[in-house]
């Protein structure tokens, strides 16, 4: 089985390119601003802290719409285009994964992996979900004569559960990568330690 690049005299693997990371970086703060402007709509308390709501709408709303652009123009990048590729085929690496992620303890190891586990194909495959759906359904609330209010009150209530369900999950994957502080690296930086990949990561073939 063949090993991940090195970089000589490093004792690390290149893991993401720099286009990888400015997709990464530019949709985390995109995503980050949707959430927080949403708390403050929607939180009576919050609200009144800021008193501004006209202009928390039209920032959650252009931060909402441009959410699908750092992906779009990160598709120019081949590395970036070959990874989303892993991240939707799901293996039987993946599978075995899954089922040892749920029958293991907290002190066990973590089920052998390529260079996603399952855990992260699938929280990928739904946030872009999230991000197509809630995009629609936004901007049906926000050009209200392209639909009927019934329509638009549906749209409303899709994309405030699914956008509650989203935050959560993001905070939850910000929580994991607090957690683990070679993930946090690697995509900081671009480059995994040796070590780590290859105890992690062992099916992972560039």
């Amino acid at each position: 089985m063949s090993r991940p690049p090195e970089a000589p005299g490093t004792g690390t693997v290149l893991r993401f390119s720099a286009a990888e990371r400015w997709v990464h970086r530019a949709t985390a703060w995109l995503m980050m601003t949707c959430i927080v402007t949403a708390l403050f709509l929607y939180v009576p308390g919050l609200a009144e802290l800021v008193g501004r709501r006209r202009l928390l709408v039209v920032v959650h709303e252009w931060c909402g719409a441009a959410l699908p652009v750092p992906l779009a123009l990160g598709l120019a990048s081949r590395a970036l285009r070959a990874d989303l590729r892993i991240l939707n085929r799901f293996t039987d690496h993946d599978r075995r994964w899954l089922r040892g992620a749920v029958r293991r303890s907290a002190r066990e190891l973590p089920p052998p992996a390529g260079k996603f586990n399952a855990g992260q194909k699938l929280y990928a495959a739904f946030v872009l979900g999230a991000a197509l759906v809630m995009l629609g359904t936004g901007l049906l609330m926000w050009f209200t004569h392209l639909a009927p209010l019934v329509y638009r009150t549906g749209a409303t209530f899709v994309h405030d559960w699914l956008a509650l369900l989203t935050g959560i999950l993001v905070i939850g994957h910000v929580w994991m990568a607090a957690t683990h502080p070679e993930s946090r690296r690697a995509m900081r930086t671009g480059r995994a330690s040796r070590a780590w990949s290859r105890a992690e990561h062992p099916h992972w073939d560039p």
